[in-house]
Protein backbone atom coordinates (compact mmCIF):
# COMPACT_ATOMS: atom_id res chain seq x y z
CA UNK A 1 0.00 0.00 0.00
CA UNK A 2 1.40 3.27 -0.89
CA UNK A 3 1.75 5.93 2.06
CA UNK A 4 1.45 9.86 1.57
CA UNK A 5 2.14 12.48 3.61
CA UNK A 6 -0.09 15.69 4.81
CA UNK A 7 1.90 18.27 5.77
CA UNK A 8 0.69 19.85 8.12
CA UNK A 9 1.64 23.45 9.48
CA UNK A 10 0.41 26.54 11.76
CA UNK A 11 -2.92 27.73 10.27
CA UNK A 12 -3.30 24.74 7.94
CA UNK A 13 -7.40 23.85 7.93
CA UNK A 14 -7.65 22.04 4.67
CA UNK A 15 -5.90 18.44 6.10
CA UNK A 16 -7.90 16.19 7.17
CA UNK A 17 -10.11 16.84 3.57
CA UNK A 18 -7.19 16.27 2.19
CA UNK A 19 -6.52 12.88 4.51
CA UNK A 20 -9.51 11.37 3.64
CA UNK A 21 -9.79 11.94 -0.52
CA UNK A 22 -6.00 10.15 -0.16
CA UNK A 23 -8.10 7.42 1.50
CA UNK A 24 -10.88 7.07 -0.28
CA UNK A 25 -8.33 6.74 -3.62
CA UNK A 26 -7.04 3.78 -2.50
CA UNK A 27 -3.83 4.92 -0.62
CA UNK A 28 -2.91 5.42 2.94
CA UNK A 29 -2.72 8.77 3.94
CA UNK A 30 -1.10 10.46 7.46
CA UNK A 31 -1.15 14.09 8.14
CA UNK A 32 2.34 15.00 9.72
CA UNK A 33 3.02 17.87 11.67
CA UNK A 34 6.15 20.36 10.04
CA UNK A 35 8.59 19.59 12.24
CA UNK A 36 8.39 15.82 11.77
CA UNK A 37 10.10 14.09 9.50
CA UNK A 38 8.60 12.30 5.80
CA UNK A 39 10.34 9.07 5.87
CA UNK A 40 8.80 6.27 4.01
CA UNK A 41 6.55 7.60 1.80
CA UNK A 42 5.55 7.98 -1.16
CA UNK A 43 4.27 10.90 -1.86
CA UNK A 44 3.98 14.48 -0.19
CA UNK A 45 0.70 16.89 -0.39
CA UNK A 46 0.86 20.25 1.39
CA UNK A 47 -2.79 21.10 1.74
CA UNK A 48 -4.80 24.53 1.85
CA UNK A 49 -5.29 27.08 4.69
CA UNK A 50 -3.31 29.89 5.69
CA UNK A 51 0.10 29.28 7.08
CA UNK A 52 1.63 31.41 9.31
CA UNK A 53 -1.44 33.07 8.83
CA UNK A 54 -0.17 34.27 5.21
CA UNK A 55 2.46 36.47 7.23
CA UNK A 56 4.94 38.15 4.46
CA UNK A 57 3.22 36.53 1.66
CA UNK A 58 1.19 33.56 1.40
CA UNK A 59 3.57 30.85 1.64
CA UNK A 60 6.19 32.28 2.54
CA UNK A 61 7.41 31.21 5.84
CA UNK A 62 6.56 27.66 5.33
CA UNK A 63 8.57 27.77 2.12
CA UNK A 64 11.65 28.39 4.23
CA UNK A 65 11.20 25.80 7.26
CA UNK A 66 13.22 22.54 7.45
CA UNK A 67 10.73 20.14 5.80
CA UNK A 68 10.54 21.22 2.77
CA UNK A 69 14.14 20.53 2.18
CA UNK A 70 12.77 16.86 2.61
CA UNK A 71 10.10 17.97 -0.09
CA UNK A 72 12.59 19.31 -2.29
CA UNK A 73 14.50 15.82 -2.03
CA UNK A 74 11.07 13.88 -3.06
CA UNK A 75 10.50 16.14 -5.94
CA UNK A 76 14.00 15.48 -7.66
CA UNK A 77 13.56 12.11 -6.79
CA UNK A 78 10.85 12.11 -8.81
CA UNK A 79 8.32 11.36 -6.33
CA UNK A 80 4.71 12.79 -6.65
CA UNK A 81 4.46 16.13 -4.99
CA UNK A 82 1.00 17.88 -4.62
CA UNK A 83 0.21 21.85 -3.21
CA UNK A 84 -3.41 22.74 -3.13
CA UNK A 85 -4.31 26.47 -2.92
CA UNK A 86 -1.76 27.17 0.14
CA UNK A 87 0.40 24.66 -0.85
CA UNK A 88 0.64 25.73 -4.32
CA UNK A 89 1.64 29.21 -2.78
CA UNK A 90 4.17 27.27 -0.39
CA UNK A 91 5.69 25.42 -3.67
CA UNK A 92 6.26 28.69 -6.38
CA UNK A 93 7.23 30.34 -2.72
CA UNK A 94 10.29 27.37 -2.40
CA UNK A 95 10.88 27.18 -6.22
CA UNK A 96 9.31 24.22 -6.67
CA UNK A 97 7.23 25.56 -9.60
CA UNK A 98 8.03 28.93 -11.80
CA UNK A 99 6.11 31.80 -11.21
CA UNK A 100 4.25 33.48 -8.41
CA UNK A 101 0.54 33.89 -7.09
CA UNK A 102 -0.26 37.48 -6.05
CA UNK A 103 -3.70 39.27 -4.64
CA UNK A 104 -7.18 38.59 -6.71
CA UNK A 105 -7.35 40.81 -9.51
CA UNK A 106 -10.01 42.48 -7.28
CA UNK A 107 -8.59 42.34 -4.04
CA UNK A 108 -10.86 40.20 -2.22
CA UNK A 109 -11.10 36.48 -0.81
CA UNK A 110 -12.90 33.93 -3.26
CA UNK A 111 -14.59 31.17 -2.60
CA UNK A 112 -16.85 29.56 -5.21
CA UNK A 113 -17.57 27.03 -7.67
CA UNK A 114 -15.83 27.33 -11.13
CA UNK A 115 -15.63 25.29 -14.43
CA UNK A 116 -12.15 24.08 -15.12
CA UNK A 117 -10.72 23.08 -18.32
CA UNK A 118 -8.12 19.95 -18.63
CA UNK A 119 -4.67 20.96 -20.96
CA UNK A 120 -2.56 18.08 -19.59
CA UNK A 121 -3.79 14.65 -18.86
CA UNK A 122 0.14 14.03 -19.11
CA UNK A 123 0.94 14.47 -15.23
CA UNK A 124 0.84 11.73 -12.66
CA UNK A 125 -2.60 13.96 -11.03
CA UNK A 126 -4.12 14.32 -14.22
CA UNK A 127 -3.91 10.61 -16.34
CA UNK A 128 -7.56 9.54 -15.59
CA UNK A 129 -8.84 12.40 -17.20
CA UNK A 130 -9.18 13.47 -20.86
CA UNK A 131 -7.43 16.78 -22.37
CA UNK A 132 -9.86 19.31 -23.09
CA UNK A 133 -12.54 17.52 -20.12
CA UNK A 134 -14.70 20.34 -17.98
CA UNK A 135 -14.51 19.64 -14.89
CA UNK A 136 -15.88 21.40 -11.63
CA UNK A 137 -13.94 22.44 -8.08
CA UNK A 138 -15.02 25.23 -5.78
CA UNK A 139 -11.83 28.25 -5.17
CA UNK A 140 -11.29 29.74 -2.01
CA UNK A 141 -8.24 32.23 -2.22
CA UNK A 142 -7.16 35.48 -2.14
CA UNK A 143 -3.88 35.44 -3.64
CA UNK A 144 -4.15 32.88 -6.61
CA UNK A 145 -3.72 35.40 -9.44
CA UNK A 146 -1.08 33.05 -10.88
CA UNK A 147 1.93 35.28 -12.72
CA UNK A 148 4.96 33.98 -14.88
CA UNK A 149 6.87 36.46 -16.87
CA UNK A 150 7.06 33.72 -19.81
CA UNK A 151 3.87 31.37 -20.25
CA UNK A 152 4.62 29.40 -23.43
CA UNK A 153 7.94 27.62 -20.65
CA UNK A 154 5.10 26.80 -18.46
CA UNK A 155 3.73 23.11 -18.05
CA UNK A 156 -0.04 24.36 -17.54
CA UNK A 157 -2.37 21.31 -16.33
CA UNK A 158 -5.70 23.32 -15.29
CA UNK A 159 -7.59 26.60 -16.88
CA UNK A 160 -10.55 28.52 -15.68
CA UNK A 161 -13.20 28.02 -18.47
CA UNK A 162 -16.80 28.61 -18.97
CA UNK A 163 -19.20 24.87 -18.62
CA UNK A 164 -17.97 24.21 -21.93
CA UNK A 165 -14.62 24.71 -21.67
CA UNK A 166 -14.50 28.06 -23.17
CA UNK A 167 -11.03 29.85 -21.70
CA UNK A 168 -12.38 33.42 -21.98
CA UNK A 169 -11.42 36.52 -19.66
CA UNK A 170 -15.35 35.70 -18.03
CA UNK A 171 -14.15 32.24 -16.60
CA UNK A 172 -11.48 34.31 -15.13
CA UNK A 173 -11.97 34.88 -11.59
CA UNK A 174 -8.73 35.96 -10.68
CA UNK A 175 -6.29 37.84 -13.11
CA UNK A 176 -3.79 34.31 -13.39
CA UNK A 177 -2.58 34.94 -16.63
CA UNK A 178 -3.73 32.57 -19.41
CA UNK A 179 -6.68 31.74 -17.04
CA UNK A 180 -3.60 29.03 -15.34
CA UNK A 181 -5.72 27.33 -12.39
CA UNK A 182 -2.62 25.01 -12.00
CA UNK A 183 0.68 24.24 -13.26
CA UNK A 184 2.88 21.35 -12.30
CA UNK A 185 7.00 21.08 -13.16
CA UNK A 186 8.63 19.98 -16.37
CA UNK A 187 9.04 16.50 -15.31
CA UNK A 188 5.32 16.75 -14.00
CA UNK A 189 5.75 15.10 -10.82
CA UNK A 190 4.87 18.46 -9.46
CA UNK A 191 1.95 19.82 -9.02
CA UNK A 192 0.17 23.40 -7.67
CA UNK A 193 -3.24 23.69 -7.98
CA UNK A 194 -5.49 26.52 -6.65
CA UNK A 195 -8.82 24.73 -7.02
CA UNK A 196 -9.55 22.52 -4.26
CA UNK A 197 -9.72 18.51 -5.72
CA UNK A 198 -10.44 17.24 -2.12
CA UNK A 199 -13.73 19.62 -1.88
CA UNK A 200 -14.78 17.68 -4.94
CA UNK A 201 -13.55 14.41 -4.00
CA UNK A 202 -17.73 13.12 -3.05
CA UNK A 203 -21.39 13.66 -4.87
CA UNK A 204 -22.26 14.65 -1.15
CA UNK A 205 -20.07 17.58 -1.22
CA UNK A 206 -21.32 18.80 -4.81
CA UNK A 207 -18.65 16.93 -7.30
CA UNK A 208 -16.64 13.99 -7.75
CA UNK A 209 -14.44 15.83 -10.17
CA UNK A 210 -11.54 16.09 -7.87
CA UNK A 211 -11.03 12.50 -6.71
CA UNK A 212 -9.40 12.01 -10.26
CA UNK A 213 -5.82 14.18 -8.90
CA UNK A 214 -6.05 11.80 -6.21
CA UNK A 215 -6.97 8.79 -7.99
CA UNK A 216 -4.27 9.60 -10.87
CA UNK A 217 -1.50 10.52 -8.10
CA UNK A 218 -2.19 7.12 -6.22
CA UNK A 219 -1.90 4.50 -9.52
CA UNK A 220 1.12 6.62 -10.55
CA UNK A 221 2.67 6.51 -7.39
CA UNK A 222 1.78 1.96 -7.36
CA UNK A 223 4.12 1.91 -10.69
Amino acid sequence: MVRFAVVVFPGTNCDFETEKAIRKAGAEAERVWYRNSLKDFDGVVLPGGFSYADYLRAGAIAARQEIMEEVKEFANEGRPVLGICNGFQILTEAGLLPGALRPNRIPRFLCRWVYLRVADNGTPFTSLYETGEVIRMPIAHGEGNYYVDDPSKVRIVFQYSDGEGNVTEEANPNGSVLNIAAVANERGNVLGTMPHPERASDRFLGSEDGLKVFKSMVEWARK
